[in-house]
C-alpha cells in the first residue's frame, strides 16, 4: 500500500491510497457452482460435499492460505464435475427408458 499526497497551489494536500492486487492470489473457490449442484443435482449428496469444500476454501483464501485454499478448491472442483458427470447419466437413462416404456 502506497500514500501518496497530491499538493496543488493553494489547496491543502490530498492523501491517496493506492493498493496493489497481485493475480496469482486469486483463487476460483466454486461456491455457486457447488450451491447449484447442491440445490437441484445432489446425487449421492456429492453436491453438498462440494459446497462444504468450497466453503472451506473460501475461509482459508480469507485467511491468506493460498495453497489450502487451492487444496480444498480442487477437491470442490473434482466433486462438482462428478455430480455433473452423474446426473448427466442419469437422466440419458431416465430419457431412455421412458421412451421405451412408451
Amino acid at each position: 500500500m502506497q500514500n501518496k499526497v497530491h499538493q496543488e497551489p493553494g489547496l491543502s494536500p490530498q492523501m491517496s491510497t493506492v493498493i496493489s492486487i497481485s493475480r496469482e492470489d486469486i483463487t476460483p473457490d466454486y461456491v455457486t457452482w457447488s450451491l447449484f449442484n447442491t440445490l437441484f443435482m445432489n446425487f449421492c449428496c456429492l453436491g453438498f460435499i462440494a459446497f462444504a469444500y468450497s466453503v472451506k476454501s473460501r475461509d482459508r483464501k480469507m485467511v491468506g492460505d493460498i495453497t489450502g485454499a487451492q487444496a480444498f478448491a480442487s477437491t470442490a472442483k473434482c466433486l462438482n464435475i462428478w455430480a455433473l458427470i452423474f446426473i448427466i447419466i442419469l437422466t440419458i437413462i431416465s430419457m431412455i427408458l421412458y421412451l421405451k416404456i412408451l
